[in-house]
């Protein structure tokens, strides 16, 4: 066990790929937080649920607690860098989700609510699942 957990946390990114997992896991743990919390300016669990049905995503609060701890918990697992390639992992899924079943059909532009930022996340946490979690994180020091 000892050995597949310093082989997930295992990295050799540097600083650049530092700033980008601490930027996004921001970006994921603030917008999980609107939907879980509703802080932000978020609807909160039960107006994402009812968003989540109109939209075919069912049952729409267990969608809405998914996405939404998945961006929330995953966030927070970027932003210090634990378990930093199993929570991309998740998140690239969400994001893919994301695409495919809300933005696709908008074009790529985000100014017509199109896949432009779901595709920015996603491509950060394909990096950070392949790359790792870089030189400023908890699994480089769970790893050595």
């Amino acid at each position: 066990m000892n050995n597949l957990i310093k082989s997930l946390a295992a990295t050799q990114a540097g600083y650049g790929l530092t700033i980008l997992r601490i930027i996004a896991g921001i970006t994921f743990a603030a917008h999980g937080a609107q939907k879980l919390f509703g802080w932000f300016g978020g609807y909160g669990l039960a107006g994402v649920a009812q968003w989540m049905e109109s939209i075919g995503l069912a049952p729409g609060y267990l969608m809405a607690l998914l996405a939404g701890s998945a961006e929330f918990f995953g966030g927070l697992a970027l932003i210090v860098g634990l378990l930093a390639r199993p929570a991309a992992a998740v998140l690239a899924v969400t994001m893919l989700v994301a695409i495919v079943t809300v933005h696709l059909a908008n074009g790529f532009f985000m100014s017509n609510n199109g896949y432009e930022f779901a595709l920015a996340l996603l491509a950060i946490s394909l990096a950070v699942m392949i790359e790792g979690a870089g030189k400023l994180s908890l699994d480089r020091r769970i790893a050595s």
